[in-house]
C-alpha cells in the first residue's frame, strides 16, 4: 500500500487508537507548553508569560498503555505534571485564527514528567530545558478521545491521582492560551505535521513522585491511564 495513503488512513481516522499511532511511527514531535495555568505558574515561582512557552519532547519521551516508569539514575526529584494532550491531524505553518479548531481531531490525557532539580540546575546557568523534560519515557500518554465526543472541549475537567488521593485538578477554560491560541503561536515557529501531540500545560498542584507511587489520570469520572513508578 502507499506509503503516504497509509500516513493519512491511521492519522486523520478519529477512531484509531494511539498504540495505531505509534506502531506505525506516526506520532512525529511532541510540543509541550509551559506555564499554561496561572497559579502554576505562581506555586514556581515563576513569572506569567506574555506568550506560550514551548519546549520539545522526542517520539522516545512517549509512555502508552498504562506501562511503568522507571525511576531515572539522573535525578532525586521526579515530579508529574498533568495535561490536556491534542493530536494534531493535518500539516500546518501560520494557521490563522479562523482555522485553527480544524487542526486537531482529538483530546487525550498525559503527565509531562520533569526532573525538576536538574531543570533548576540547568535555569540557574541559563541553559536550556531538555535534558529535565526530553527524557526516555517523560510523556505520559493515554488512548485518545475524538474531540466531537467531548462535550465542551473548552471546559474539560480533568485530574490525577496519586495513590487515591487527588493531587491535581484542572479545568481547560483556566488555560491562558486556548487549544486554538496554542496552535497558532507554535505554527508560526513551528511547522505542524499529522500526528504531533500538543501537550498543553498542568494546572498547580504538581508535586514529586517516589519509587512504588500509583498515578492515575481522569477526564471527568472516566479513567485515562494508570502508571506505577518503579
Amino acid at each position: 500500500m502507499d506509503k503516504h495513503r497509509t500516513f493519512v488512513k491511521f492519522v486523520c481516522s478519529s477512531a484509531v487508537d494511539l498504540e495505531t499511532l505509534i506502531s506505525n511511527n506516526f506520532i512525529m514531535k511532541i510540543i509541550a507548553i509551559g506555564r499554561n495555568y496561572i497559579d502554576h505558574a505562581k506555586e514556581l515561582n515563576n513569572p506569567v508569560p506574555e506568550n506560550p512557552i514551548i519546549f520539545l519532547k522526542p517520539d522516545t519521551a512517549v509512555l502508552k498503555d498504562n506501562k511503568d516508569f522507571y525511576y531515572p539514575e539522573f535525578s532525586k526529584n521526579i515530579q508529574f505534571e498533568t495535561e490536556i494532550v491534542l493530536r494534531i491531524c493535518k500539516e500546518g505553518r501560520h494557521v490563522t485564527p479562523k482555522f485553527a479548531a480544524s487542526y486537531y481531531d482529538a483530546i487525550g490525557l498525559g503527565i509531562d514528567f520533569t526532573a525538576r532539580d536538574v531543570q533548576q540546575e540547568l535555569k540557574a546557568k541559563s541553559l536550556p530545558w531538555e535534558l529535565a523534560k526530553a527524557f526516555d519515557h517523560s510523556a505520559v500518554i493515554s488512548n485518545l478521545i475524538p474531540k466531537e465526543e467531548i462535550a465542551d472541549i473548552y471546559a474539560i475537567d480533568f485530574s490525577l491521582q496519586q495513590n487515591g488521593q487527588a493531587v491535581q485538578q484542572g479545568n481547560t477554560k483556566d488555560m491562558i492560551f486556548s487549544f486554538e491560541d496554542l496552535i497558532v503561536y507554535t505554527s508560526r515557529f513551528i511547522t505542524l505535521r499529522k500526528g504531533d501531540l500538543i501537550y498543553t500545560g498542568t494546572p498547580a498542584g504538581v508535586g514529586s513522585v517516589a519509587i512504588g507511587d500509583v498515578l492515575e489520570g481522569f477526564i471527568g469520572a472516566q479513567k485515562m491511564f494508570s502508571c506505577k513508578i518503579k
